[in-house]
């Protein structure tokens, strides 16, 4: 007879499962409008594009998330940290109207500045 903490933990596993209880993993596939809506809005979205804004104060951090390929105009730049899936992390000092442009990837980004961060981002529909 298996003991009440493995049979506690199997049930809970079961439990978690059942329910969607690993969000974490989800909202890595979700668009960034989806998984953290109080920090992006849509401005734009069609066929071909979706155009976001994204607004973190310091010290706010958005939910893990994915992007197609995207450009993304810094309106406010600010010292941001990303985080990739797995843990990974750099810092990136950005400046006002910085423009970039990524591949599709997955990540976090956490305002670890003492400014508001914005950013307008346009990215590919696949």
């Amino acid at each position: 007879m298996p003991s009440t903490n493995l049979r506690n933990l199997f049930f809970g596993a079961a439990f978690l499962a059942a329910t969607g209880g690993a969000t974490a993993e989800s909202q890595a596939d979700q668009a960034a409008h989806v998984a953290s809506p109080e920090y992006y809005s849509v401005l734009k979205e069609n066929e071909h594009v979706l155009v976001l804004k994204m607004v973190l104060q310091p010290g706010e951090s958005d939910a893990m998330h994915r992007h197609h390929n995207e450009t993304v105009y810094f309106q406010k730049g600010g010292q941001l940290t990303i985080t990739k899936p797995g843990g990974e992390s750099f810092q990136a000092n950005v400046p006002d109207g910085h423009v970039m442009w990524h591949e599709s990837w997955t990540h976090q980004v956490t305002n670890s500045g003492k400014s508001e961060v914005v950013a307008i981002i346009v990215e590919d529909k696949p």
